[in-house]
């Protein structure tokens, strides 16, 4: 039934795919190796932060500032943008999951009738301006700490601009 060439053929076959994983596996950990740097790598010294504290990156250094690029807003274009937004917020007048944004340009914080907001929103106080929504729709969760938002925030400045052109359109 085998002969010695098939048997022959068997231990090479073996041998060779033992080969491939071998090789592979060396490759493998030379290409991703998790071992600590040897002494042929390059150390960084990093400073102490408070002995060489930088000034903060002003608004000229991240581009053109939020004033600016609201003065040109397109509310079109945050009509759009709006659409991540038609989830959980209305403008019909209607609460959903969020608060209708009917008016939300220059309206008071937290105070719309029947929605039932986080103690996060209740503490802010004030009214919403431009400025503040701009403030807001960058990163809700860090404007206001414990707020029920969801939403991660919109990066882009312009989008934001766009969409509180928008929403001021709104009444």
């Amino acid at each position: 039934m085998f002969d010695t060439m098939t048997f022959t053929k068997i231990v090479g076959a073996f041998c060779g795919a033992l080969l491939v994983f071998l090789l592979g596996n060396w490759a493998g950990e030379v290409l991703y190796s998790t071992a600590e740097a040897g002494p042929q790598a390059y150390s960084v010294q990093v400073a102490d932060a408070s002995a060489t504290a930088q000034p903060a990156a002003t608004a000229t250094d991240a581009g053109p500032d939020f004033q600016t690029v609201f003065a040109s807003a397109d509310p079109k274009k945050g009509e759009t943008i709006f659409g991540k937004c038609k989830a959980c917020h209305k403008v019909d007048g209607q609460n959903a999951t969020g608060p209708h944004l009917n008016g939300v340009v220059g309206r008071a914080v937290a105070s719309v009738d029947g929605f039932s907001y986080s103690d996060a929103l209740k503490k802010l106080g004030g009214d919403w301006t431009p400025d503040r929504l701009n403030d807001w729709l960058h990163k809700p969760s860090a404007y206001a700490p414990g707020t029920k938002m969801g939403f991660a925030g919109l990066d882009k400045v312009q989008d934001r601009a766009d969409v509180i052109a928008y929403l001021a359109t709104i009444k």
